[in-house]
């Protein structure tokens, strides 16, 4: 059986509004995340992943439902998920893996995320 695949990311709010971000590779819309590096925390990992995705610095709030799931190589996957508060904003940058982020009300982010359980996330808050 295939090594489970670690990722981290976060429910990032400001003002009302989540920070949602589309990948142009899948062409979806999730909540920023990512893999985790060699020897890094689900909670370093989650920081970074957020910054790299978004230019945003946050801080950790609580931790959310994480999601298990088969990845698209039919590797198990376990997504770790907290609630996030912007402590910087450096500016969002497009690149290869997120070329743009959207601020959205609750109602409006749940629409327009591709995966249920990025839905069931926001809805948490």
């Amino acid at each position: 059986m295939p090594e489970e695949v670690n990722a981290a990311g976060g429910v990032v709010t400001r003002d009302g509004r989540i920070c949602v971000v589309h990948r142009p590779r899948y062409d979806d819309w999730t909540l920023p995340k990512g893999k985790l590096d060699a020897g890094e925390s689900f909670e370093d990992a989650a920081l970074r992943e957020v910054w790299e995705e978004t230019g945003l610095r946050c801080e950790l709030g609580e931790e959310l439902p994480a999601a298990r799931y088969r990845d698209r190589k039919d590797r198990p996957k376990l997504v770790r998920y907290w609630a996030m508060e912007v402590v910087e904003d450096e500016g969002f940058e497009p690149n290869d893996e997120v070329d743009e982020v959207r601020w959205m009300e609750p109602a409006a982010a749940a629409e327009l995320l591709t995966y249920e359980h990025d839905r069931e996330l926001v809805a948490t808050l």
